[in-house]
């Protein structure tokens, strides 16, 4: 079996927002420089709620470690922080303004978790795989194209009609109706 040297990026900081934001970018530069770009934003948006996590929750402070690692099939992104309370996802609720991060990541990710670091840490993680599996977009020939219509073109009849009459009076819901004929 072939072994494939993996790639490493490392950084320690303080979780601050500032931070943050600096390691964001960083991660960004890194996966640009490893032609990953296709995995930026949902790196990005992962390292985001893991480090946020850890400038809300973690004690006694907020010094971390955040670590990117390419494989060949696999971008794995942890976070290592000092505190050993493991993180619990929680169902937010639907107007709540906080408490949706761990569920982002899960839906975004291939895989995540957290485990303990020795006695006083834990290590959460989330894996992204690098493979691209769309097709690639090809252009539609010009001759495959519909013709273009102008907007006095289209029907009349394309467009449904209210077909009920609407009290101004008292405030009710709108009757849900697409714009789109069919």
């Amino acid at each position: 079996m072939m072994s494939y040297p993996s790639r490493h990026c490392t950084v320690e900081l303080q979780a601050l927002p500032s931070r943050i934001g600096q390691v964001r970018r960083i991660v960004s530069a890194q996966l640009r420089y490893w032609h990953m770009d296709f995995l930026i934003d949902r790196a990005t948006l992962g390292v985001t709620e893991l480090l946020t996590n850890v400038h809300l929750h973690a004690r006694p402070d907020k010094t971390c470690t955040v670590e990117i690692e390419l494989l060949l099939d696999r971008l794995t992104v942890s976070v290592r922080d000092h505190d050993p309370r493991l993180p619990v996802v929680d169902d937010a609720a639907p107007l709540a303004t906080c408490g949706r991060g761990l569920a982002m990541v899960a839906a975004m990710s291939e895989s995540w978790g957290a485990r303990p670091d020795g006695d006083s840490g834990k290590v959460v993680w989330f894996t992204l795989p690098t493979a691209v599996t769309a097709a690639p977009v090809t252009a539609v020939p010009v001759s495959a194209r519909p013709p273009r219509r102008l907007v006095e073109e289209v029907p009349a009849a394309a467009f449904a009609e209210v077909d009920h009459a609407v009290d101004l009076g008292s405030p009710q819901p709108a009757p849900a109706r697409s714009a789109v004929a069919g």
